[in-house]
């Protein structure tokens, strides 16, 4: 009887993962001679398909990792936007991913199901992921509002473009649509799945940006962009010298197409400290990508970034690690930007404030109209710490080369700097924090694309944009082989 006790519970810890993976229905039940039946419903074409199998518990283990292959290959028939790489798993990798999953997805006090197929889930703010980080297990959540930085010089409104005046709207989240809202004292965290992790190259690297240690040729007081892993920039930048508390832009929204599903295209904001040529970078990033491999999608969403280390071992996107602390309950970070802009028609822009409050030192992120989202805590880093040296603005692609050529996945809008408004994606009203705490327009700004080829940037300044930029690109074309 003991050994029929382990093989249940086995069984059992087979069949949470297993429920775990989305894309079909599963019922299991215990005959009354022992034997597990094993029911799969999956709709292919609009026809719902059942099978029914009988076996000893004591073999599901073993045979487990052969149903997730035969489930994945089909689930694949049934979701347009299934990126995941399908293959065999073994049931410890999945038991791995599920442990990791349930550290992740806190238990919801409200669950909402977005449009766009987003599960968010309202979780308790003092159960959010931040707080099970080492370095945060005494903190407290930060009560009282941190000062706003102060506007010591602001643009006039003025004449950018007449005719595009009507044209400029602010973009909001698509889990938004239905009127449905988190309840006071929970923040909304998009729920991670079982094919968010496969898609991933290991669990280690689910949510983490892939980094090259070699550097990229660049005069020294250029920024740290590493092209040789294959990412490619088009970016301005502050001067390295300068004692810097945070920055602001209004940043264009799109959603570039992306050729193969481990490429990804982001336009953010870096708020950076440390060596550029070591591995004690600090960075605190912002923005919007569109990333299959994260995502599952090719949907524009915000996202987060932060690292210690130049991007080895610490931080993460979004959520998907400890270390950011969400105070908001209306923005869900990792969620879709809805609407989107279009060649010739409608412009939407988000607007991204990061700075660090004078007072506790932790550094905020405001969204929109200085909504707070929520913050990283001092305690995470090392020169951050103290205050920032270097702020980059503008796109990032990864061009993996796939087929031996450069990549098509577009950055921006897919469209050069030159072809300007309503059709190359903008960044614009950039701003950076001083030591004052006080918001002033960047009057003198570097900037730098790898190979303009592919993708560009061209900056200029006016009374209503401030200091702006027109940049980005198609990758791919006669020019860029």
């Amino acid at each position: 009887m003991e050994g029929n006790h382990d093989a249940d519970a086995a069984a059992a810890e087979g069949l949470g993962i297993l429920r775990g993976v989305s894309g079909f229905f599963v019922h299991f039940d215990f005959a009354s001679n022992g034997v597990l039946v094993f029911s799969l419903a999956l709709n292919e074409m609009g026809i719902t398909v059942r099978r029914k199998l009988g076996f000893s518990a004591a073999l599901l283990p073993h045979l487990l990792p052969i149903f997730l292959l035969v489930i994945s290959e089909k689930s694949a028939v049934a979701s347009t936007l299934n990126y995941t790489k399908y293959r065999q798993v073994g049931s410890l990798r999945l038991a791995r991913i599920q442990r990791h999953l349930e550290s992740i997805n806190k238990p919801a006090v409200f669950t909402i199901e977005s449009p766009d197929g987003d599960t968010i889930d309202c979780v308790h703010k003092r159960k959010q992921p931040a707080l099970d980080h080492p370095l945060l297990k005494n903190h407290k959540i930060q009560r009282v509002p941190p000062e706003m930085p102060k506007v010591r010089q602001r643009v006039k409104e003025g004449e950018h473009n007449k005719s595009s005046e009507v044209f400029l709207k602010r973009a909001w989240q698509t889990w938004h649509q239905k009127g449905q809202r988190c309840p006071k004292g929970t923040v909304p965290i998009r729920r991670s799945t079982v094919h968010d992790v496969l898609r991933a190259n290991s669990l280690y690297d689910f949510g983490k940006k892939q980094r090259s240690g070699l550097p990229l040729a660049r005069r020294t007081d250029a920024p740290d962009v590493v092209s040789s892993n294959g990412h490619e920039h088009a970016i301005a930048y502050t001067g390295s010298s300068e004692e810097v508390y945070g920055a602001r832009a209004t940043i264009n929204v799109w959603d570039p197409a992306i050729e193969v599903v481990n490429e990804f295209s982001l336009s953010q904001i870096w708020v950076l400290s440390g060596s550029f040529d070591g591995s004690d970078l600090n960075s605190i990033e912002a923005g919007w990508q569109v990333s299959p491999e994260l995502y599952g999608d090719s949907r524009p969403r915000l996202f987060t970034y932060w690292t210690t280390d130049a991007y080895q071992a610490t931080g993460c996107y979004n959520l998907l690690c400890s270390g950011f602390v969400q105070t908001n309950s209306r923005i869900a970070i990792g969620a879709a930007i809805s609407p989107v802009s279009s060649a010739g028609g409608r412009q939407f822009d988000i607007s991204i404030l990061i700075w660090k409050d004078p007072k506790l030192g932790n550094w905020w992120m405001g969204f929109g109209d200085n909504t707070l989202v929520g913050y990283w805590p001092t305690e995470l880093f090392t020169h951050l710490a103290d205050r920032a040296t270097m702020v980059e603005w503008g796109g990032e692609v990864v061009n993996s080369r796939a087929n031996g050529e450069h990549t098509s996945t577009q950055m921006g809008s897919g469209h050069f700097a030159e072809d300007g408004f309503g059709k190359a994606s903008y960044f614009r009203n950039l701003e950076i924090v001083d030591s004052d705490n006080s918001l002033s327009s960047v009057h003198e700004i570097s900037t730098l694309a790898e190979n303009t080829n592919c993708y560009n940037i061209k900056s200029s300044s006016n009374n209503e944009w401030g200091t702006y930029f027109y940049y980005g690109g198609p990758g791919n074309n006669p020019q860029c082989p």
